[in-house]
């Protein structure tokens, strides 16, 4: 029983993150570090309009996890791409980032929260 309300409170904070930043951050624009992040990576052409695909996508990454279709897949895809994106922001613009080149070390605890969700909690919660 115990695991299966760490599982949801793990699977809620997962999607929330991806909301957060997506919706939130991106999409509302009210953190517009994350548009200056995109124009300094991607250019400044099409900074806001590729901001707000980056969010979409984001709601739809906390959509399609809460929906438990291909689980596993989505497990992987979420470590890809926080995995890539943090690695671009720390090698491109780390003093963009709220804390910094440290953003790195969040993002390593976000991975191995999605991981263990999955691979530790999940099957033994259900």
């Amino acid at each position: 029983m115990q695991k299966k309300r760490i599982h949801t409170v793990f699977r809620f904070w997962i999607a929330f993150v991806w909301i957060a930043n997506g919706l939130f951050c991106k999409v509302l624009n009210l953190v517009p570090r994350h548009e200056q992040i995109v124009a300094r990576i991607l250019g400044n052409e099409f900074s806001r309009p590729l901001t707000v695909i980056i969010g979409v996508f984001e709601i739809g990454m906390a959509v399609w996890f809460l929906s438990g279709i291909k689980s596993r897949l989505n497990t992987f895809t979420q470590i890809g791409i926080v995995t890539t994106m943090n690695s671009l922001e720390f090698i491109r613009v780390p003093e963009m980032l709220l804390w910094g080149k440290l953003n790195s070390l969040f993002a390593f605890l976000f991975i191995i929260t999605v991981y263990y969700n999955h691979f530790h909690l999940i099957k033994k919660a259900v």
